[in-house]
């Protein structure tokens, strides 16, 4: 079990610190809005209000303690800019800063965050990937220009096993499994027999896979 601190309650950062919570880790929500307080309480390990751009408020919360701690107030610049530099100060191990721009990531990272991530433009890419594959359901990035994806079998595979379409050697992608009513189930030889209502779940690069789809 890991503990977090997610400071800054937007939608972004309330989101994230529910789900962390709901994966089993110990999580820290702060906020200066004591109605968002109030709001996420009943969803994470601990809530408090706090203006963190207050040095003696943040070095209440023993940042050192965190094995991360994410700074979801990009909203505000400034304060992302001023939080993330006194984390890294007071000696945070992993520091987590959400941005919207470009220039605000490098910025950033200058001042000590060991991470940027930028949710927007991650969900916009991951939607983009999706609807240009044709049957796609999911889509998830391992590297650029390479993910996985889950997406109905492509006309002409129903009733045949992966030996017969020679899916690696014709597409050049690998079958990592078949999903039947939400359980994924490994596929480790060529003898499958792919149905009608399967999804399958292979890597790829992007370009093969939109090929294939296709």
């Amino acid at each position: 079990m890991a503990s977090y601190l997610v400071i800054g309650l937007g939608r972004f950062g309330s989101s994230l610190a529910q789900r962390l919570t709901e994966l089993g880790n110990e999580v820290m929500a702060i906020d200066k809005n004591e109605e968002t307080i109030n709001r996420i309480v009943p969803h994470v390990t601990q809530a408090k209000i706090g203006d963190c751009m207050d040095e003696a408020v943040l070095r209440s919360l023993g940042v050192e303690s965190f094995d991360t701690c994410f700074v979801c107030t990009s909203e505000q610049f400034q304060s992302s800019l001023e939080i993330t530099s006194l984390l890294k100060e007071m000696g945070a191990s992993h520091v987590v800063s959400k941005s919207d721009l470009g220039l605000h990531s490098r910025l950033l990272k200058k001042i000590g965050a060991d991470e940027v991530i930028f949710p927007e433009y991650d969900m916009a890419y991951r939607t983009a990937m999706r609807f240009s594959v044709n049957g796609a359901l999911e889509y998830i990035e391992l590297s650029p220009g390479y993910g996985i994806f889950e997406l109905d079998i492509p006309e002409g595979w129903n009733g045949k096993t992966i030996a017969e379409l020679d899916i690696r050697k014709n597409y050049n992608v690998n079958i990592i499994g078949v999903k039947e009513g939400g359980v994924v189930t490994p596929i480790t030889s060529g003898g499958h027999t792919f149905r009608s209502g399967d999804h399958v779940v292979l890597a790829g690069s992007n370009e093969d896979v939109i090929r294939m789809a296709k």
